[in-house]
């Protein structure tokens, strides 16, 4: 990956810090305020997610250090242990949030100034929004996978989930701001509570796909079908232009980068016959695969005896 696409990833991280450390305060102060745990929960899981923002650019910078003598394949492979450490620990947080919830409901629910909680929700909605979409803009622009590239995706599902999830919360205080100008104020004492318990259960839906892709990663699992696909394309057309018989791929993505393995089975109507021969169909592989746009470690083989590829 140029250094030009790596330090777009590194300034699009540094965005996702500094506008949680942002809304973190923003967050705490408005929920003291209005005496709404919900807020004051959105808060604190802003203030979890910088100091694992943070982590994340450490670990892109380890990964831009490239492969030497304890690392021969890369480092990529830090990219998803940092995503399964940020999705574990938000994850926690929201089973925590879901508990002190049910608490709260327990004892009666909550007393919150709901005419400043819908304000703090309409902002909350519109920044979450604007700051994911900007960050999922900015991993396809130019080179669209590389070092990198899955830290940002994952911020990016977190501002766009967080989104989603105050747009929700909106309609909920919304509706208790509702039921308090009917004189129902015991009613929307419960609404604060029973959206912290919705809204944490409802949070541990990201982690928990971030969690399963990072796994798939660190056991070098084979990559999403949109790309095995792209991936099978480009040896069918070398299959084809060489006239070989038969070819088995093997592919593992791990960070931005895709470990392939590929084994030809050349038949007598193969093209292939010399070694300058089988460079040259390295050579298509390379360009082929070079579109794709992931760092690779490729080894390509060459046999006459299938059981060798199978």
């Amino acid at each position: 990956m140029s250094s030009g696409g790596a330090g777009r990833e590194r300034r699009l991280l540094l965005l996702s810090i500094w506008a949680a450390a942002g809304f973190a305060v923003f967050s705490s102060i408005w929920g003291i305020v209005t005496g709404s745990s919900m807020i004051v929960f959105d808060g604190l899981y802003s203030f979890v997610a910088i100091g694992l923002s943070g982590l994340a650019v450490l670990a892109l910078r380890f990964v831009r250090r490239g492969p030497d003598e304890r690392f021969p394949w890369g480092r990529e492979a830090a990219e998803p242990l940092v995503v399964i450490l940020k999705a574990t620990t938000l994850g926690a947080l929201c089973v925590y949030a879901a508990v002190a919830g049910v608490v709260d409901l327990l004892r009666g629910g909550r007393d919150v100034e709901f005419g400043w909680a819908v304000v703090y929700a309409l902002i909350a909605t519109a920044a979450s929004l604007t700051v994911g979409l900007v960050l999922r803009r900015g991993t396809k622009s130019e080179s669209p996978v590389g070092p990198g590239t899955d830290l940002v995706r994952s911020e990016a599902a977190e501002w766009l989930g967080d989104a989603l999830l105050s747009a929700g919360v909106l309609v909920g205080f919304l509706a208790a701001l509702i039921l308090t100008a009917r004189g129902r104020s015991d009613l929307a004492a419960y609404v604060d509570p029973a959206m912290v318990v919705l809204v944490s259960v409802a949070f541990l839906v990201v982690p928990f796909r971030l969690v399963i892709g990072g796994t798939r990663e660190v056991m070098s699992m084979s990559p999403p079908a949109r790309v095995q696909s792209e991936l099978r394309a480009c040896v069918d057309e070398v299959k084809k232009r060489f006239g070989i018989q038969e070819s088995f791929v093997r592919a593992a993505k791990v960070g931005g980068r895709m470990d392939i393995e590929i084994d030809f089975v050349l038949g007598p109507e193969s093209t292939v016959v010399t070694v300058a021969d089988s460079d040259e169909v390295r050579s298509d592989l390379h360009e082929r695969l070079a579109a794709l746009g992931y760092e690779r470690s490729v080894v390509v083989t060459f046999t006459t005896d299938r059981r060798w590829a199978e």
